[in-house]
């Protein structure tokens, strides 16, 4: 079932949601981006939210019933909202062993931490924003990994 938006634009919105499930082949493909914000995409991201809590999930893309159309539901700590063409927006780093150049670098935006202190005491914390990505850049340094290994340079 490969479901384009167009379909829910000529008159089908009728037509019932199914979830696909692995391996079809429709959940390893790229979606497109949306250009047409109308009555039919907002029908479109209504039953979604329908569908997605009947089958009590907190997140659906629209590749999941079987629309490549870059469309995702989210129901969760806050955020319940339809999110049409939405992009991970990273943050660049630089390196003090790799001077004068520039990473976009995506990193998680809270992490936990275990470790010791140099007493030997056991440490075990949440961090978040700026100090959960130099942590987790200085750490990708103890394993061997520099941003240049996971990162796009930017060329300034």
């Amino acid at each position: 079932m490969d479901i384009s938006l167009n379909r829910f634009t000529m008159g089908l919105p009728s037509q019932k949601l199914e979830l696909l499930i692995y391996p079809d082949h429709i959940l390893k493909k790229i979606a497109n981006t949306v250009d047409t914000y109308d009555r039919a995409l907002q029908w479109l991201a209504n039953q979604m939210f329908v569908f997605m809590r009947a089958n009590r999930g907190i997140g659906m893309a629209a590749s999941q019933v079987g629309i490549l159309s870059r469309i995702i539901t989210v129901d969760i700590e806050g955020i319940e909202n339809c999110l049409v063409n939405p992009e991970i927006v990273t943050d660049t780093e630089g390196c003090l062993s790799l001077p004068s150049r520039i990473f976009d670098v995506n990193r998680y935006i809270k992490i936990e931490v275990r470790a010791r202190c140099p007493e030997g005491k056991s440490l075990h914390f949440e961090a978040s924003g700026l100090a959960a990505r130099v942590l987790q850049h200085e750490i990708d340094h103890l394993n061997g990994r520099l941003i240049c290994d996971h990162g796009t340079e930017i060329i300034v």
